[in-house]
């Protein structure tokens, strides 16, 4: 934990904003762009680090009986947890490239990366207490509301950008089934794989 910590600290140090005002995201207004401040790519890197490292932390802490935690089980989950991402990510390349909405994507892109890192920074503390509790229970509530949370915060931030008629918000649903829910429920099935064959 204190290594996830040190790669946001390290990550907001080399790119002051990258963290901070991924926050005032959430507000229209305030929008977090790049073009504002250079993009540091090891400070991506580490706050990327993070954020996986925290996912597979909470997945560990949820998933694995009281007192069975090890480093060969958190590093697998890390894994799943960055090649279901990086497969989602090459399913939102196909998706832009196929229906050519690369105007709208780069912004929701941005969107998704920043709420992400937002969830992430909730879930920190959380499972900080979640070590010292040490409740397989209690850490499945705290995922499954920071999951919906989530979920919130990135259905309002999308649902500007993608509905702009009637149909598309039938585009819109079977977007946030394949490309949201999907990865999350992949994240978790592959998960407990993994964890069963360690």
């Amino acid at each position: 934990m204190l290594v996830l910590l040190l790669c946001a600290v390290l990550g907001e140090y080399i790119q002051p904003g990258a963290i901070t005002q991924s926050v005032q995201s959430l507000r229209p207004r305030l929008e977090r762009t790049y073009k504002d401040a250079p993009n540091n790519f090891l400070a991506q890197l580490l706050i990327t680090f993070f954020r996986i490292g925290t996912l597979a932390m909470a997945l560990c802490l949820c998933l694995c009986a009281d007192d069975a935690f090890t480093l060969t089980a958190f590093a697998a989950l890390c894994g799943v947890v960055f090649v279901v991402l990086a497969v989602k990510m090459l399913c939102d390349l196909f998706v832009d490239y196929t229906f050519m909405v690369s105007r709208r994507f780069m912004p929701l892109y941005e969107h998704y990366a920043n709420i992400f890192t937002i969830t992430t920074c909730v879930l920190y503390p959380c499972l900080l207490v979640m070590l010292r509790v040490g409740s397989t229970t209690g850490s499945r509530w705290v995922l499954g509301i920071v999951a919906v949370l989530f979920l919130l915060m990135w259905l309002y931030r999308s649902s500007g950008t993608y509905i702009n008629s009637p149909i598309a918000i039938l585009y819109y649903i079977l977007y946030i089934v394949t490309l949201e829910v999907l990865p999350i429920g992949g994240i978790l099935y592959l998960s407990m794989q993994t964890l069963a064959l360690i």
